[in-house]
């Protein structure tokens, strides 16, 4: 049986491929990368390296040739960008007919008004189209997603949000890509969807885990968007940037992230690490 990653040398990619290496022979695994040279070291472990560009159908009929199983790791790019390179990712896989394939999504893709889900929808909806045998990895939020927001805290800046209460289901990026991997490399994953969210926790929530890993206590500013836009601007934001995050606590204030599951344990087979030593993990990682 051979798998293959796609983005394997991506943040999330590259920790899939290595939890991948721990249980499954390198000769079992390919890669799917836009620049072949940044996976040099796969190769030298044994992986099959192959060139794919989402935005050239062609490479990709190429990388998929062969595959059993395919972890389609979602692209980076405004929605448009996003939504053609899925439909070609998965319309490559048709075409190679792979027997399998997982899809990393986002929280209750299906119903959400998230401003980043259409591109989530999009390949969803393709990838029912196809009739291949699939799982939804509906990821709901990456701790690591909030590094800036702790640099800040780091360096006497107050907790700032426009999420009043909503909750988001914050988890260490490592338990995602652990969690993709059982799915690949697992067996009974057919025509599933996951809902992999850590437990909810609101913004003062977060800050106050913060506060207790920091030994100090972290102050949350609840401003309006607007403010929250202004404020973004002044630590040096990109301007094409802003409109994003702002919807983004737009999103977590309206609850799109506020998804209750245990999927995430019954696929690791163990509990989530606990938010604070989550938080402290990241904390010596900036530090």
């Amino acid at each position: 049986m051979k798998m293959l990653v796609t983005g394997a040398t991506g943040k999330l990619g590259t920790k899939v491929v290595e939890t991948l290496l721990k249980s499954v022979p390198a000769s079992q695994l390919a890669v799917s990368v836009r620049n072949p040279e940044k996976a040099e070291g796969l190769r030298a472990l044994g992986v099959d390296v192959r060139q794919g560009d989402f935005d050239l159908p062609e490479t990709l009929d190429a990388a998929f040739a062969g595959i059993d199983r395919l972890l389609i790791i979602s692209a980076d790019g405004d929605t448009e960008t996003r939504i053609r390179q899925h439909t070609n990712a998965v319309e490559a896989a048709a075409r190679a007919k792979v027997g399998f394939i997982a899809y990393t999504s986002v929280a209750n893709a299906s119903e959400t008004k998230l401003l980043l889900a259409p591109p989530h929808q999009a390949a969803e909806k393709a990838i029912l189209k196809t009739g291949i045998p699939y799982s939804f990895l509906r990821n709901n939020w990456y701790l690591e997603n909030e590094i800036s927001s702790i640099q800040g805290v780091l360096a006497g800046a107050p907790w700032v949000t426009s999420a009043e209460s909503g909750k988001v289901g914050w988890a260490l990026q490592q338990e995602y890509a652990e969690a993709a991997a059982a799915v690949l490399a697992g067996n009974g994953h057919e025509n599933t969807t996951y809902e992999l969210s850590g437990k909810l926790l609101t913004q003062e929530e977060l800050a106050s885990a913060l506060g207790t890993v920091l030994g100090k206590e972290v102050p949350v500013h609840q401003v309006d968007d607007a403010a929250y836009a202004d404020i973004m601007k002044s630590v040096g934001v990109p301007d094409f940037v802003i409109p994003i995050i702002v919807g983004i606590q737009q999103g977590i204030r309206e609850g799109t992230l506020e998804i209750e599951s245990n999927d995430f344990e019954k696929l690791l087979g163990r509990p989530l690490t606990p938010i604070n030593q989550a938080l402290s993990q990241l904390v010596s990682g900036i530090s």
